[in-house]
């Protein structure tokens, strides 16, 4: 039954005509609820206020043409029709009725839902036809989700080793100890209701494209008319003495953040790898330890990937917590007794007690149950796909961490870029392969990392980069930074800098060059900041 409250429409004037000029948006209230409101080629628009994924205020991202992006992680939504174009996030927006009379804009509220699920069809029994997603991220979601929304009747299973459907997997290092069920990305009932199959603790232990069939731990074997390969990857392990001792940790699942958030309250714990997961951890147990160590192979984490500056701007962020910081070292070996961890032994010589150590040092792809076929790989062992997601075996797809593909923004040079956003955009990109309408990968990488409550936004693909262009001190931890290469710029990372990144993505989205003369110019009012 529909409550009456739910469904009656309320309009409301929210402002003049001449409050809003070509290209501009501004958050107006109808009975109390907010509704971004937007002025665009003389035509007004009204959609929700708040970016489905985290329910960041979308009236602070960038706005070009029809589409807004979300100053937070990058989201997009139109703005006419509400509709999420880019990701991360699931659900669309509402949209509202906009009608002007005598110079005034009046919004009609229909619905004070926040979000809005596309509509989805469901399973056909008569229809024989299966669809095998293998993986339980953002990836099979999105594609499962893009093939309801497509009028795909047939069967959808989704194989995954956790004992979760598909959950908020960056949150794990950020909230070690959070409610799985706040982390779920649908709630269970949803798979029920969309006809969605949900086989969870089974590996998929082999595939076979000719029979097209897949095996699975328990030694079902079930056949596919079509395929996606989306398993991401694993954490790589540590090859040193000790490593198989107890309380030797990796994360890579809800019960390993569990299981850390556990062991590391009033221990000494030691992070070996300053990659995001590594700091991000450190981060999270600072106040939650008896001491944390940090152990890194270079001279400041970060130092690659966003360069020597932002690192030893996080290393100090983390010192003033505690944080103990062992640079330019390794582990030499890990010494216990009784079987747990006691200290840690560096290359460098030095000693480090410990009653937990927990591994951060990159990842590995999951393909080793693709050996013997004839889906194709790199050197680095990534699945090759093309712009639309397709391998080289007809009707397998791949998509998330585990794929290599054309990255547009470079030319379509071949990349692998394990980001929450793009498993999202992958998905749907083979979703849309599958119902034969092939659409080609064309997002532009957006990433964040949080560290004790300080969000670094980051966009674009940076590998290669030659010079670093900053706006803002670092040391002030209000920033914008630039990477350029061939003075063009590839890749740009804030703090306190909003919504500079979501401008230069939604830039970078619509083919925009922006050089090395342009930045370097004191007037930023291109980048629509506040």
């Amino acid at each position: 039954m529909v409550n009456p409250e739910e469904s009656m429409e309320i309009t409301e004037m929210v402002c003049l005509e001449s409050d809003l000029l070509d290209g501009q948006m501004k958050e107006v209230e109808v009975d109390k609820h907010k509704i971004l409101l937007v002025k665009n080629e003389g035509q007004f628009s009204a959609v929700g206020s708040r970016c489905s994924h985290y329910g960041a205020p979308l009236v602070k991202g960038t706005l070009l043409g029809d589409r807004v992006r979300c100053p937070f992680h990058g989201a997009c939504f139109n703005v006419k029709t509400g509709d999420i174009e880019d990701y991360p996030g699931l659900d669309s927006l509402p949209s509202y009725k906009v009608k002007t009379e005598d110079g005034k804009v009046y919004v009609t509220l229909n619905t004070k839902e926040t979000k809005r699920m596309r509509e989805m069809c469901h399973r056909v029994p008569e229809v024989c036809h299966t669809v095998i997603l293998i993986g339980g991220g953002p990836a099979s979601l999105v594609c499962a989700e893009t093939l309801r929304q497509n009028d795909y009747s047939g069967r959808i299973i989704m194989v995954t080793k956790e004992g979760l459907p598909p959950f908020d997997k960056p949150k794990l290092s950020k909230a070690m100890n959070v409610d799985s069920e706040r982390l779920l990305l649908r709630p269970k009932e949803f798979f029920q209701q969309h006809d969605i199959e949900m086989w969870m603790n089974k590996e998929v232990i082999s595939v076979d494209t000719e029979a097209k069939t897949v095996t699975v731990d328990d030694n079902t074997v079930q056949h596919y008319d079509q395929l996606l390969i989306a398993t991401g990857c694993r954490a790589r392990p540590m090859a040193c003495p000790g490593a198989d001792l107890e309380n030797v940790r990796l994360l890579e699942s809800f019960q390993d953040a569990q299981d850390i958030h556990n062991l590391c309250a009033g221990k000494k714990a030691v992070v070996v790898g300053t990659s995001f997961i590594g700091m991000e951890v450190a981060a999270y147990l600072s106040d939650k330890a008896a001491s944390v160590s940090i152990i890194g192979r270079s001279e400041y984490p970060f130092q690659l990937s966003l360069g020597a500056d932002i690192g030893k701007m996080t290393m100090q962020m983390l010192e003033e917590k505690e944080v103990k910081f062992y640079m330019n070292d390794n582990v030499a070996e890990i010494r216990g007794e009784n079987g747990k961890v006691q200290e840690v032994l560096l290359q460098n010589g030095g000693r480090l007690e410990a009653d937990v150590v927990v591994f951060g040092i990159g990842v590995l792809p999951n393909v080793d149950f693709l050996k013997g076929s004839k889906i194709a790989t790199d050197q680095r062992n990534n699945i090759i796909v093309d712009k639309c997601m397709r391998t080289s075996v007809p009707e397998v797809y791949s998509a998330g961490d585990v794929v290599s593909f054309p990255l547009a923004m470079r030319g379509d040079e071949r990349v692998n870029i394990g980001h929450w956003q793009l498993a999202h955009a992958h998905g749907r990109i083979a979703g849309l392969s599958m119902v034969k309408k092939p659409t080609e990968i064309n997002s532009v990488p957006f990433f964040w990392t949080v560290l004790l409550g300080k969000s670094i936004r980051y966009t674009g693909y940076g590998q290669g980069y030659t010079d670093i262009v900053f706006k803002g001190k670092v040391e002030e931890r209000t920033f914008l930074a630039f990477y350029l290469k061939d003075d063009v710029v590839v890749a740009a990372a804030s703090l306190n800098f909003d919504p500079a990144v979501a401008c230069l993505a939604e830039m970078i989205a619509n083919g925009k060059v922006i050089t090395r003369v342009q930045i370097k110019s004191d007037d930023l009012g291109w980048l629509q900041l506040p």
